[in-house]
């Protein structure tokens, strides 16, 4: 009877404890698709994108991307990679400083969710806490091109984001 109580009480902690932040940021938000990022084969990140009602994307509609990091990287790392592929993708791109200021390195299992907040505006939580929110003409255009937008690295990863 013990073990079975005991059980019980285990099962119930991770349904409160893992309670996604995406529903509160972004109500009515459900999975729409979901892929993983590889470089050389090896796994970088799992990302789901959500839409309001798992609708198909509409950039003229707030969304957001949830990465979940399969590798250690840097904050250099993140920072670099990010102003490369908006500058790649001809996108106005904030300031290193300003980048710096919301990416830290991550480990396996860390995750970053972006939100946005219209065209000019995204927040950031990293593993469910607030990291920042970065506001620029443009910026979720900007920003969520670089997974979603038509000329990602990966266009088979973008595909499977979209659903």
């Amino acid at each position: 009877m013990r073990k079975l109580l005991l059980t019980l009480c285990l099962l119930a902690v991770p349904a409160v404890g893992f309670a996604s932040p995406v529903q509160s940021l972004l109500p009515g938000a459900e999975q729409r698709g979901a892929a993983t990022f590889r470089l050389l084969g090896l796994p970088v990140y799992q990302a789901r994108l959500f839409t309001r009602g798992g609708a198909p994307l509409d950039w003229g509609q707030d969304f957001a991307l949830e990465l979940t990091y399969q590798r250690k990287l840097s904050q250099t790392d993140l920072v670099e990679t990010t102003l490369r592929e908006m500058r790649r993708l001809g996108q106005a791109a904030p300031d290193r400083a300003r980048f710096e200021a919301c990416f830290q390195g991550v480990a396996p299992g860390d995750r970053y969710l972006a939100v946005s907040e219209g065209p000019d505006r995204i927040r950031f939580l990293r593993n469910g806490r607030s990291a920042c929110t970065l506001s620029q003409p443009g910026i979720k255009r900007g920003f969520m091109s670089i997974f979603v937008g038509p000329n990602s690295r990966s266009p088979r990863f973008t595909r499977a984001l979209l659903g």
